[in-house]
């Protein structure tokens, strides 16, 4: 096959069934590219918004970890399983029978705001070098810490008892197992995840994403480019900067640039992006406010 060569983002949306990485190896045996990753790990069960990363976007990928999420969540309740959703060994069974759309609510509002959140045992997270999920297949669960997450907005989208679906916007590393788990707890009924869709990473929305087989079918045809979403595009929380020329030699050499302006709104190791003066995105900077530059973090055009 021949190696394709660009640099960009391609949006999924991932069925169910399939793990994060094996998007990423389907995408790679597709295009023949070496260089190919994601930007949050969706569980096998969950579809969704899945961002590929193809050739130097790969260097971004920690930009698209940060970034904060959106979902869609059916919540079940009534079981416990033991790993928060429905692929779990069931743990417990209770009649929610008696749960009312205000009780859901009320518990929903809970979680509004800043949170304390402990994680899965069946997570990717690690204990003295091991995975959680190692430990839980053996049938060992260890205490793990709550983390500090935000939720932003939640509510409540659709009531069918005994399934809820939630929407949510939060933080990264959140766990919508874990918030079914915490609302069945609440409720004193049991819960868990009956399904879950991400609908937006940052700023990439389900509704701009393709599947699979359309990017396939591209890879084949010759027509991927048109699918690819610009380096520059998951950056858009960073201020900008134009740079003349001269510094742009400077940047592609990894030198820095330096200012002259005093801006009170510029705050110490601030990223910028980096454009020249015919709008190409050359790096990523940051703000080096004692020796008054800006100096390159992450350069992306070396053609010149």
């Amino acid at each position: 096959m021949t190696q394709l060569s660009a640099d960009g983002i391609l949006v999924l949306d991932k069925p169910a069934g399939i793990s994060s990485m094996d998007v990423v190896r389907r995408i790679k045996r597709a295009s023949g590219m070496r260089r190919v990753g994601h930007g949050g790990t969706l569980d096998p069960m969950a579809t969704g918004v899945i961002p590929i990363c193809l050739g130097r976007a790969t260097r971004l990928m920690e930009y698209m970890f940060d970034s904060s999420k959106e979902y869609l969540g059916e919540v079940r309740l009534g079981i416990s399983t033991d790993s928060y959703d429905a692929e779990g060994e069931i743990v417990s069974r209770s009649d929610p029978s008696g749960v009312e759309r205000e009780d859901f609510e009320d518990v929903l509002s809970r979680f509004l705001g800043p949170i304390d959140q402990v994680p899965p045992m069946f997570s990717a997270l690690k204990r003295k070098g091991k995975r959680l999920y190692e430990l839980a297949r053996q049938g060992i669960e260890v205490e793990r810490e709550p983390r500090s997450m935000t939720v932003h907005s939640i509510r409540l989208e659709d009531w069918n008892p005994p399934v809820a679906t939630v929407h949510i916007e939060c933080s990264r590393g959140f766990y919508m197992r874990s918030l079914a788990h915490d609302i069945g707890v609440q409720l004193g009924c049991g819960a868990n995840l009956k399904s879950l869709t991400r609908l937006r990473t940052g700023r990439f929305r389900i509704a701009d994403a393709v599947s699979i087989e359309t990017a396939q079918n591209s890879f084949e045809e010759g027509s991927w480019p048109e699918l690819l979403v610009g380096l520059d595009s998951v950056l858009g929380d960073l201020r900008v900067i134009i740079v003349g020329e001269r510094e742009q030699t400077n940047i592609q050499n990894g030198r820095p640039v330096p200012f002259a302006e005093d801006d009170p709104t510029l705050r110490p190791d601030e990223q910028f992006r980096a454009y020249s003066l015919d709008g190409e995105f050359l790096a990523i900077m940051r703000l080096d406010a004692s020796d008054r530059c800006w100096r390159p973090n992450k350069v992306f055009n070396v053609s010149n």
